[in-house]
């Protein structure tokens, strides 16, 4: 009897260490699977700090043309050790060709939206340009299907969810940039009270809206670009770096034209300012930039620009609750319509991933089988020769 307690207790062992590691590796896959969500929604968690700390940073007074340039030269000095020693034997030569794409790609993703963008704000809010990011997906989607780097298939319906959900999204825009409708009341008041902010930086709210959407036109492109240079140059650290500092220059130039008439706008203090610009650098040009690139490298530009709406969201309530921004009804409708249609193409996207999974596992498969039969030919052939020298 207890031999056999003690055969069944040995033989329980092997049993449940094989569980565990089942269980460890089906957590791995899922983790595999779903890394790149998880990191694309710590990237929306970021830029919801980033809108909130650099909305106070402008209504302390700082130019959003000197902040967009210390920002990047903060990001290109942290970036560029890390990109020099882990990427040093995978990095490709930097040819003369290879750097004028980069330069293009600075100038579209970084210098001219950054400086729009942050210029918008002075003129709208947070929670109006956070909505208005929302429909880069869109855009960034018309321009891959009309470069061929998005499927569109009319005769499905997660292809019509795809056009359906772009033209949802566009409606959306349009009614936060032409309605702004009543304010919302905001029954407890603010938590934190922001330094220098005026209801005054807010009275042009159309020039605002236009800047915005210029912005998000380029920062589309800038996505399509990206997953193009990638596969010429799969360094995600040393591109994230070559951005910042090229990126940084080029807004140097902008900022003196800019700011050519007040010098003393260069200067910044132990103060918002500051820590605005670190963090904007360390955490979003340099961090939160680097872990798009990867994603767009793993999942494609779309994937990347779906994510926004959770920022949306966040930025809305921080603002609303916790700074005493103005919410209008506009922005609240057009808001709830642009996220309806962005999920709809969410949908029509993750049909792409399943088709594209099924093609991969049969191009598997096949290898698979096309490598048996190989090993089976071989075996046969040294069969048949000892068979000939006996």
């Amino acid at each position: 009897m207890r031999e056999s307690l003690r055969i069944r207790a040995g033989g329980e062992k092997p049993a449940v260490a094989k569980l565990m590691e089942k269980k460890r590796n089906d957590l791995m896959l899922v983790y595999t699977k779903f890394k790149p969500h998880l990191l694309m929604l710590l990237t929306q968690v970021g830029y919801t700090f980033l809108y909130l700390i650099t909305d106070a940073s402008l209504n302390h007074g700082m130019s959003p043309f000197v902040y967009v340039t210390y920002r990047h030269i903060v990001a290109g000095v942290v970036m560029f050790p890390f990109a020099y020693f882990l990427e040093r034997d995978v990095r490709p030569r930097l040819t003369f060709a290879l750097f004028l794409e980069i330069f293009v790609l600075s100038l579209i993703g970084i210098s001219l939206p950054l400086n729009m963008y942050f210029a918008s704000l002075k003129y709208t809010s947070p929670t109006f340009v956070a909505s208005m990011v929302n429909t880069i997906s869109s855009i960034t989607f018309i321009i891959a299907v009309s470069l061929r780097y998005e499927v569109l298939d009319l005769r499905h319906p997660r292809g019509i969810a795809k056009v359906l959900g772009t033209l949802i999204s566009l409606a959306g825009v349009m009614i936060m940039t032409l309605y702004k409708g009543p304010i919302m009341r905001n029954l407890y008041g603010p938590l934190i009270h922001v330094q220098g902010k005026s209801g005054a930086i807010h009275e042009s709210w159309l020039k605002g809206s236009i800047l915005t959407v210029l912005s998000c036109v380029a920062w589309s492109i800038w996505f399509i670009m990206q997953a193009a240079i990638l596969k010429r140059y799969p360094a995600q650290l040393s591109l994230t770096t070559w951005m910042s500092l090229v990126g940084a220059a080029q807004s140097a130039v902008f900022t003196v034209i800019a700011e050519r008439n007040n010098p003393s706008s260069w200067s910044i203090g132990l103060n918002i300012d500051l820590w605005s610009t670190i963090y904007g650098g360390i955490v979003v040009a340099g961090l939160i930039v680097y872990i798009q690139l990867w994603c767009t490298e793993q999942k494609g530009p779309v994937f990347v620009t779906m994510f926004n709406p959770l920022c949306t969201i966040l930025v809305a309530i921080l603002g609303y609750f916790v700074l005493g921004e103005k919410l209008h009804l506009g922005s609240i409708i057009g808001s709830i319509i642009v996220i309806i249609g962005l999920y709809l193409l969410l949908w029509g996207k993750e049909g792409d991933q399943e088709v594209h999974n099924i093609k991969a596992n049969i191009n598997l498969g096949a290898e698979v089988e096309i490598e048996n039969a190989a090993n089976i030919l071989s075996r046969k052939e040294e069969v048949q020769i000892q068979v000939g020298r006996e």
